[in-house]
Formats: structure tokens, C-alpha cells, sequence
């Protein structure tokens, strides 16, 4: 039997997954390229999720309604020219193991207080951890569709038939 938690995990990992399975066989060039009207790019989407793993933990974990640092980075959301989708995706999947340690343990009924943003009440605000793991869960869900449909104007690949080969590229029992 599992428990919301450990619900709730798997299908934030099963959404990274998903994003993860859309860049495969990608190069850096066809990372940073934008293929719609949105400046959008698989790289740039992979680093801001990325950001968004570290930013919402550590507004978990430090709960002191501190701004964490990164932010508001604009550029966030390209894929910087001085790094490779390989390392884009290491450093995602870094900032998600230390997402999931932190959601491991804590009690998600707990209060955390939210930073002051430019587009916030004035007002202080909590969010429950429960919230920000469902927030996180969203935002990667959401990029993901994103990515599927950058990656399809891109080259045509279709992450629910790349979704289906994975699946049958694992020996059996896996």
C-alpha cells in the first residue's frame, strides 16, 4: 500500500521522465533551437526546471520567506551556448534527487512561508509542503508538454511513441 507521498513522488518522477524521455537523442544545437513563436527551447525548458527543483526546496527547507537566489534569472529559460544538454540534464537530475530527499521526510501539513514577489499580496503567505510539491509536480507535468511539442515541430519525434519504445527497450522484469 503507498501513501500519498510516495504517490505523489512517482508521479513527479514519472513527469521528469516524460521530459527526459522528449530530449533523448538530441544534440545541443537542436536543444537551443526555438521551433515555435515561443522563445522556448528544450534546453532552456531543462534549465528552468531545473532551477525550479532547487528553488521551491529550498523555500521548503529554509521556510524563512527569503527570496532564493535565481529567482527571477531570465535566463533561466535558454540554453546557455557554453554548456551541453548532457550537462543540462546531470544537473537536473541532481537538483530532483535533492528535491525528492527533502519530500522524503517532511510532514506535509507543515506552513512554509512564501517569499515577497513583485507579483504577490502584500500580505505574508504559506503555502503547506503538500502545496509545493503539487506546484512542483504541475510546473514539470506542464513543461513537459511543452517539450513534447517543441521536440515534435523540431524533428517530428513524438514523445507518447518514445514513451511506448522505452518501455519496450527494458529486459523483461525491469
Amino acid at each position: 500500500m503507498t501513501n500519498e507521498r510516495t504517490q505523489t513522488l512517482a508521479m513527479l518522477a514519472e513527469a521528469r521522465e516524460t521530459l527526459l524521455i522528449t530530449l533523448r537523442d538530441l544534440t545541443d544545437e537542436q536543444a537551443g533551437t526555438r521551433t515555435t513563436v515561443s522563445e522556448l527551447t528544450l534546453g532552456g525548458l531543462l534549465r528552468h526546471l531545473s532551477m525550479g527543483e532547487r528553488v521551491l526546496t529550498r523555500i521548503l527547507m529554509t521556510a524563512d520567506g527569503s527570496l532564493p537566489e535565481g529567482m527571477f534569472d531570465m535566463e533561466q529559460y535558454q540554453m546557455p551556448t557554453d554548456r551541453t544538454l548532457d550537462e543540462l540534464r546531470a544537473e537536473y537530475l541532481a537538483a530532483a534527487k535533492i528535491t525528492d530527499t527533502a519530500f522524503a521526510t517532511v510532514d506535509l501539513d507543515t506552513m512554509v512561508l512564501l517569499p515577497q514577489t513583485p507579483y504577490s499580496p502584500p500580505e505574508p503567505q504559506y503555502w503547506s509542503a503538500r502545496q509545493i510539491l503539487l506546484h512542483l509536480f504541475r510546473e514539470t507535468a506542464q513543461h513537459a508538454g511543452h517539450a513534447d511539442i517543441i521536440r515534435e515541430s523540431l524533428d517530428g519525434a513524438n514523445t507518447t511513441e518514445q514513451l511506448g519504445a522505452a518501455k519496450t527497450d527494458q529486459p523483461s522484469g525491469a
